[in-house]
């Protein structure tokens, strides 16, 4: 189970707990964040907060810290929607495209071969992104334990 700490923005009477989570970058753990081109992008749109809304029984008040688990299966499939379904949507239009050119018998095979395969990519990025949106909205963050309240 990943876990995050979570300071309690607001608790409605309706059970939902608006929380606020800082995000944390892999990067700024080396000395080289100085030329590093991967912390400057992370640190231009990174954002430093995020909050959003949870159920609770329990009521909390404003400035509380609460610990948070996401399932570790839930990061894995959200990784494999981004990271996969795009590849796999590359080469099934490339290997599909090139499979019509090569039964259609024509020359400019690699003219095709590109546009079919850069429109997979996109038909299954589109695909995978309805998909996380589903996961989404079932994989909801579930509170662990209650830690006091911030200093």
């Amino acid at each position: 189970m990943m876990e995050e700490m979570a300071k309690v923005i607001s608790c409605g009477t309706d059970g939902w707990v608006k929380v606020e989570v800082k995000v944390k970058n892999a990067c700024n753990h080396c000395e080289n964040t100085e030329s590093c081109g991967t912390s400057a992008v992370s640190k231009a749109f990174s954002p430093k907060v995020q909050e959003f809304s949870i159920q609770s029984d329990i009521t909390y008040q404003p400035g509380d810290l609460i610990k948070l688990g996401l399932p570790e299966s839930v990061i894995l499939k959200a990784a494999a929607l981004v990271y996969l379904m795009p590849l796999l949507g590359l080469f099934s239009g490339a290997g599909l495209v090139s499979l019509i050119s090569a039964l259609l018998e024509l020359s400019a095979g690699d003219l095709f071969v590109i546009p079919g395969a850069l429109s997979g990519a996109f038909l299954f990025w589109r695909l995978a992104r309805s998909k996380a949106r589903q996961m989404e909205a079932t994989s909801q963050p579930v509170i662990l334990s209650h830690l006091g309240h911030s200093i």
